[in-house]
């Protein structure tokens, strides 16, 4: 899987099929401020099967979400907010990382070095108000 171009209406879709794609459960999904990041994450959690009401964990870092059954099911970080990569250690980020749940990162390029070399990496550029085009590829670091 290289790229997917789709409309607002697709996005449920197209979490499905990335879900479905996936060769790793961490991911890290770059785009600029408005890109969608965020509206994908709630997507792709919900295709996982989480009925919980979703939102983004700019101010709290991350949102943990739960299975029907109440176990962890994913962990939502946004890193915007962070001042020194360095912060992701006061969160425990790297349990997190050692944990089986799936894993997805907004603004993943603020944590430097504490980046996961096993990881997805998703790009979403903006065409128009209406489309958006992720582009996928396995990390290679």
């Amino acid at each position: 899987m290289e790229s997917i171009i789709f409309k607002e209406d697709q996005i449920p879709d197209v979490a499905r099929q990335l879900i479905d794609a996936a060769p790793s459960r961490t991911w890290a999904i770059y785009g600029a401020m408005g890109a969608g990041k965020t509206t994908l994450i709630k997507a792709l959690i919900q295709a996982l099967g989480s009925e919980e009401r979703t939102g983004s964990p700019t101010f709290g870092l991350v949102n943990e979400y739960a299975d029907a059954n109440g176990l962890p099911l994913a962990f939502h970080f946004d890193f915007y907010r962070l001042e020194i990569p360095e912060e992701v250690l006061d969160i425990g980020f790297e349990e997190y990382l050692q944990s089986e749940t799936w894993i997805f990162m907004e603004w993943p390029e603020k944590i430097g070095a504490y980046l996961p070399e096993e990881r997805w990496e998703l790009q979403i550029e903006v065409i128009d108000s209406n489309t958006r085009k992720i582009s996928v590829k396995k990390s290679e670091t």
